[in-house]
């Protein structure tokens, strides 16, 4: 029997330190596939963990089959883990080591067909009777996975099984585990820092960021909707580029967006997305897009919803079946803590006012309370740097300038696309796939129903 798990506003504090998990809730359904994803470090398998009981919950609820659960023995569960260890038994034949369970169930009873059946399933019948040391990485992880098969769970739980493991043994087992599950039909939760793994396995991607969860979303949505500003930089490849930006609402003329070397005028009339953002006027914005909201042609070619952008090619990623350019187009780029470490950023020191004194470092009481209000959501989610010289758009390239810098903007072109490192280039944006994000961090816009193709 598959099982149904929900966790309602789970904690676990180890001592006095900082929670690893922070008001975590989530309602799997029986037979789901749904991935934990986040960096390392972000409380993801100490969630996985008190699922299968081996980690106390500190503060909340764990439902199994809609039963309170927290003090049931781990064994009573019913629930099979598979680590990125192995965690075989180098003593024991493959045959035995997946038949373990099975034998300390029932001592007598003979379990050779089912063991059988079980390696025959994942391709490892050849090798039941050699031993976990004579079998490559991708052999081992398989007998692991018929070890926890056999016991007929009603859940299973993995934790980076995939982790140890070279990529292109990566993808294929990848696709073993996906149609093994839903074979067998068995509640599946797995834990991993891959986004790759999370998009082409779950059915629902869970993004953790500092113990905390940020948005539980289909992965086609989780890329197309990403509800603040950490989803959408630790989601996709390559990483969406992030602009700083204000927002230009003139009572007479056309709104835009000024990136600061250079402006995103809007379509009039403005569509339901951009009439939010008048009232960001003046206000701080992330801009997002996507490497492929962007493409390489004149201002002639713009096709409707595209305005012109231009930038001096820095870089260009050769990816065989196609090219990543690197552009410098006079933006800021904004930064994204914690996408490869585990606890929250430190937010960005404001400035003191002048003549302000106090105790307070010239952050006031108020602005305290709301920064951990707003910390409450996510945690710093953004770090928008100070404006710095102001300088010409575009730099002349020469002495001063590296022959290779990172730019604020990756664009996705096709393979035989010819670029001169230095060249000026002028690029189109679809601005029906650009996402605004406050100062926090949190999307403003597009509205769900603003995605083509996309049903929600």
């Amino acid at each position: 029997m598959t099982r149904a798990i929900s966790l309602h506003n789970v904690s676990k504090t180890y001592g006095r330190a900082q929670r690893a998990v922070d008001r975590f809730s989530l309602s799997i359904d029986p037979g789901e596939f749904v991935v934990l994803l986040g960096p390392s470090g972000c409380g993801k398998s100490t969630v996985l963990r008190m699922i299968a009981g081996l980690e106390e919950i500190t503060e909340g609820e764990l439902l199994l089959d809609g039963e309170p659960s927290n003090d049931v023995a781990p064994r009573e569960r019913g629930m099979a883990m598979v680590f990125q260890n192995f965690a075989l038994y180098p003593s024991m034949t493959n045959r035995a080591n997946i038949g373990f369970p099975l034998k300390l169930q029932n001592p007598r009873q003979d379990n050779t067909e089912h063991v059988e059946n079980t390696a025959r399933m994942l391709g490892i019948e050849s090798v039941l009777d050699r031993y976990p040391g004579q079998l490559s990485g991708g052999e081992r992880q398989r007998v692991a996975m018929g070890r926890a098969i056999s016991r007929r769970p009603s859940a299973f739980l993995m934790d980076e099984p995939l982790s140890n493991l070279d990529a292109k043994l990566r993808n294929h087992l990848r696709a073993e585990i996906s149609q093994l599950t839903r074979e067998l039909g068995v509640t599946t939760v797995y834990v991993t820092h891959d986004q790759a793994e999370a998009m082409s396995l779950g059915d629902r991607v869970a993004v953790m960021r500092g113990g905390r969860l940020q948005q539980v979303s289909p992965p086609r949505e989780v890329y197309a909707l990403p509800e603040n500003v950490f989803v959408a930089a630790f989601i996709g490849t390559p990483r969406i580029n992030l602009l700083q930006a204000v927002v230009h609402a003139p009572l007479e003329g056309r709104m835009s967006i000024d990136l600061g070397r250079q402006r995103l005028p809007l379509p009039e009339p403005l569509s339901p997305d951009h009439q939010l953002l008048r009232i960001q006027q003046g206000r701080q914005i992330i801009v997002g897009l996507r490497s492929e909201a962007a493409r390489i042609a004149p201002p002639s070619r713009a096709r409707p919803g595209e305005v012109a952008l231009s930038g001096i090619v820095e870089h260009v990623e050769y990816q065989g079946h196609e090219a990543l350019v690197h552009f410098n187009t006079g933006s800021r780029p904004a930064v994204v803590p914690d996408l490869e470490s585990a606890r929250p950023g430190r937010a960005v020191p404001r400035r003191r006012r002048a003549g302000g004194g106090g105790g307070g470092g010239g952050v006031g009481v108020l602005e305290r309370l709301k920064e951990r209000a707003t910390g409450h959501i996510s945690g710093p989610v953004v770090a928008l740097d100070e404006p710095g010289p102001d300088t010409d758009f575009p730099a002349p390239r020469g002495p001063d300038r590296p022959a290779i810098t990172a730019g604020d903007l990756v664009v996705r072109t096709g393979p035989d696309m010819r670029l001169r490192i230095g060249g000026q280039v002028p690029l189109l944006i679809d601005l029906a796939h650009l996402y605004v994000f406050d100062h926090h961090g949190r999307r403003i816009c597009p509205l769900p129903k603003e995605i083509p193709g996309l049903d929600v």
